[in-house]
């Protein structure tokens, strides 16, 4: 499989997009008046607990208030432990206490992000800090020694096992760390620097908390490029592709450092077509934005995005098969299924998500499209958990979500229709002007009405419902004039008295 990372940077903006196979999989924006605060170490102020949501709001610095929930607390540390899938720190201490216990206003706090604000919800912290470095995470309170679950092979996580249980033993130290899913065939030596530069790297963050206010930032977590590069850059990458001099020196600096093995997949593009256009992600990115996924076969997909979830409705289309039914409910899903796991990663959908198959009653054919859908999710980077096909053809799937989706971070709701997605007819605008109209000249004494309203409702007026406004202005006994107004939305009017 081909792999490429191309990296655009403009002054204010700078985008990274995954190409496999010249498909677009993933893209992930960083403005800079709105860089995200996931990893960032803070120290906060607890400013409101709240007994009854075993919570509390914290001050670290941002515009709103962030949110710490009593099961990301620090209590006692849990004791050393060599074995492992890749664990959560503090897990395993039994019950939470009553929020009470564990912190009360006014107290200093030193936390991490681990959800952007999204919405109007505030950040999410942890005081489980975690620093990644290209092979590990430091685990500064778990002491815990833990091996990424997505490494299978027993052997393998053994043997890193012992490499890592060697190197803390040798630097004597009391972290704990994971072993992430990189580190996979690496040497002792590759561990060892990552051990070493951890270590540096803790030892900076514990002298700025000893120093810094409330609000203040003591650790930052690197920049979208270099970050998009530790988490992905592997020997499946063919090639990085960065069109600005400045960011590729960063680059380059940055994988010579701690990837030397890649230094000859890293590549400047100076071509005067810009990177994104080359490769066709500006386009795939406009239609990342849209409801409808078209299918080669000729069905579709409808993805709707909630505030609760995000729904992907699954639709034949034109597509009509060549033997029966279902065989031809059975491929339209299939290929819709790779559609859907796709799309989920391209629009960096989260939280709950239910697709809706058309109905299939071959049990064979329900497995396998649900395998398609489980394979398709094997190269994503969020942690996905998918169930069951239900009796109705629904798959109930969850996606972690850190930041916002593609469509939140570069749309906002129309203006013209508040983000319901449609408006009102201008037959139901006419009506509501019409009942504005005798509210308002039962309320006050005039002579005159001018209604203004856009052209589409104010043309429908003076064509269609001439008759019923002679019988109105007769009814009020006022008369009525009506002033199309071009920036006007078609929900929007005014009834103005003379």
């Amino acid at each position: 499989m081909s792999e490429e990372i191309l990296i655009n940077v403009t002054p204010r903006e700078t985008r990274v997009g995954v190409v496999e196979n010249g498909m677009l999989q993933e893209v992930h924006v960083e403005r800079a008046s709105r860089r995200g605060y996931v990893g960032n170490v803070y120290k906060g102020r607890v400013q409101r607990v709240m007994p009854g949501m075993q919570a509390v709001f914290v001050d670290i610095g941002l515009e709103r208030a962030a949110f710490l929930h009593a099961s990301d607390i620090v209590r006692a540390p849990p004791p050393p432990s060599a074995e492992g899938a890749e664990v959560s720190p503090g897990a395993g201490n039994g019950h939470t206490p009553s929020i009470s216990e564990l912190v009360h206003e006014g107290q200093e706090i030193v936390v991490q992000v681990v959800k952007d604000p999204i919405g109007t919800k505030g950040a999410r912290l942890s005081t489980h800090l975690s620093i990644p470095s290209r092979y590990l995470v430091l685990l500064p309170q778990a002491r815990t020694l833990g091996i990424s679950a997505r490494i299978e092979e027993e052997a393998e996580r053994q043997r890193l096992k012992e490499v890592l249980g060697s190197l803390i033993g040798e630097e004597g130290t009391r972290l704990g760390y994971i072993v992430r899913t990189n580190a996979e065939g690496q040497t002792a030596e590759s561990l060892a620097f990552d051990v070493t530069y951890l270590g540096k790297v803790w030892r900076v963050v514990q002298e700025n908390i000893a120093k810094a206010k409330v609000g203040e930032r003591v650790y930052e977590e690197l920049s979208l490029p270099l970050r998009s590069l530790r988490d992905m850059l592997n020997d499946d990458i063919e090639k990085v592709r960065v069109d600005s001099r400045e960011t590729f020196d960063k680059v380059v600096k940055f994988v010579h450092k701690f990837m030397p093995q890649l230094d000859d997949r890293i590549e400047h593009y100076s071509g005067e077509r810009p990177i994104f256009d080359l490769y066709g992600v500006e386009d795939e990115i406009q239609r990342a934005l849209k409801k409808e996924v078209p299918l080669k076969s000729g069905g579709y997909l409808i993805v709707d995005q909630t505030e609760a979830m995000t729904t992907i409705d699954v639709n034949t289309g034109g597509y009509v098969g060549t033997r029966n039914l279902e065989e031809t409910v059975y491929r339209t899903n299939l290929e819709a299924a790779q559609a859907a796991a796709r799309q989920l990663r391209l629009r960096n959908l989260g939280g709950i998500i239910i697709i809706d198959f058309i109905d299939m009653t071959d049990e064979e054919h329900r497995r396998q499209v649900l395998r398609m859908l489980e394979k398709g999710l094997l190269r994503d980077h969020a942690k996905t958990t998918v169930y069951p096909m239900s009796a109705l053809g629904l798959v109930e799937m969850t996606r972690k979500r850190t930041t916002e989706s593609l469509e939140r971070q570069l749309c906002e709701p129309c203006p013209a229709c508040s983000g319901r997605g449609t408006l009102k007819t201008a037959e139901t605008v006419t009506y509501e002007i019409f009942r504005e109209i005798t509210r308002a000249v039962r309320q006050f004494n005039t002579e005159k009405l001018l209604v203004m309203a856009s052209p589409s409702v104010v043309g429908r007026i003076l064509e269609e419902e001439s008759v019923a406004v002679a019988e109105l202005e007769e009814f009020i006994s006022k008369s009525i004039r009506f002033q199309a107004e071009e920036h006007y939305s078609q929900e929007q009017f005014d009834v103005v008295l003379l």
